[in-house]
């Protein structure tokens, strides 16, 4: 009879240590779902930006990965270089002024080619001639595999007289580095080794 009441304690304490095992294990469980939670809104948390709209109303704006945007960017930066650097009215400020702020966009080799135009008296025959020329950009190629960044730029150039109208083709090559965002670069790139590849005359109009 005491054996018997021995092993039934014995069968009990088994049964308590499993059930405490069980237990246990639960907690854990439970646990960890909770710090898994946890952890997930908070990180959707940090992808929301509060905007207070006139100290009124409170808006929410997403925010993603800066790098998703990046082949954009670089687009729209040497888009922009293309239209400040040949889009050209005869006036001696207005080209000094879009020349400046395209060398903000761009390393010695842009400020190189507006200076080797500038020596050719280019600049001064577009004023003395009252020729408008403005660019449009057709398609800007860069591949992205490797950095720096290659980029090739297809364009046409519109130069406008008095009495005809010249299309030109345009297409150059440069390499896109990182650089540091600001009001005059507000897309964080720099234009390197830029270079002309093609300039030439496709036809002229008659006005």
């Amino acid at each position: 009879m005491e054996f018997k009441t021995l092993r039934n304690i014995e069968n009990s304490f088994k049964q308590i240590r499993l059930f405490t095992f069980v237990f246990a294990l639960l907690c854990f469980g439970v646990v960890g779902l909770v710090v898994y939670q946890s952890y997930s809104f908070a990180e959707e948390q940090r992808k929301k930006i509060y905007v207070l709209d006139n100290g009124k109303s409170l808006m929410v704006a997403l925010s993603q990965d800066m790098s998703i945007n990046r082949p954009v960017e670089a687009r729209e930066h040497v888009r922009r270089f293309h239209e400040l650097l040949f889009t050209i009215a005869p006036d001696k400020n207005a080209i000094e002024s879009n020349a400046k702020r395209a060398f903000n966009l761009a390393d010695q080799s842009a400020f190189d080619y507006y200076k080797d135009l500038s020596e050719k008296g280019y600049y001064n025959r577009i004023i003395s001639g009252n020729i408008q020329q403005r660019i449009e950009v057709d398609s800007v190629v860069a591949s992205f595999s490797n950095y720096p960044y290659k980029v090739k730029t297809f364009a046409r150039q519109f130069i406008i007289r008095s009495s005809n109208l010249t299309i030109r083709s345009l297409i150059t090559n440069c390499s896109l580095v990182n650089s540091v965002r600001s009001d005059s670069n507000p897309q964080g790139f720099t234009i390197e080794k830029f270079n002309v590849v093609e300039n030439r005359d496709l036809e002229t109009v008659d006005r």
